[in-house]
């Protein structure tokens, strides 16, 4: 059984900085590339940031220099370190797996709010 179950969500105050996790179980981890999604209120789900196999990432532009995506392949886990957050980074994030077949965790919400 796949699992993808994200950690570290919650309020912050503009400017502050939070780190999501992604614990993975059920895949060979260090086969998939791991992502990093954000949906907020009203908006479509879009892709924030992603992390190959081989360690290359790539981020979306309202989030570069601010966010940072990396792994652990001995720990299973995806991390977002999330600095400088702003109102507009406000969403549940998502993280996802991806090889052959698509996987999503359930999701943690980041609230950015004075």
């Amino acid at each position: 059984q796949v699992q993808l179950v994200e950690s570290g969500g919650g309020l912050v105050q503009p400017g502050g900085s939070l780190r999501l996790s992604c614990a993975t179980s059920g895949i060979i981890f260090g086969d998939y590339v791991m992502a990093w999604y954000r949906q907020a209120p009203g908006k479509q789900r879009e892709l924030v940031a992603l992390i190959s196999s081989s360690g290359t990432t790539n981020y979306a532009e309202a989030v570069k220099g601010r966010f940072t995506i990396s792994r652990d392949n001995a720990k299973n886990t995806v991390y977002l370190q999330m600095n400088s957050l702003k109102p507009e980074d406000t969403a549940v994030y998502y993280c996802h797996a991806a090889r052959i077949v698509r996987y999503w965790g359930q999701g943690t919400q980041v609230t950015v709010s004075s």
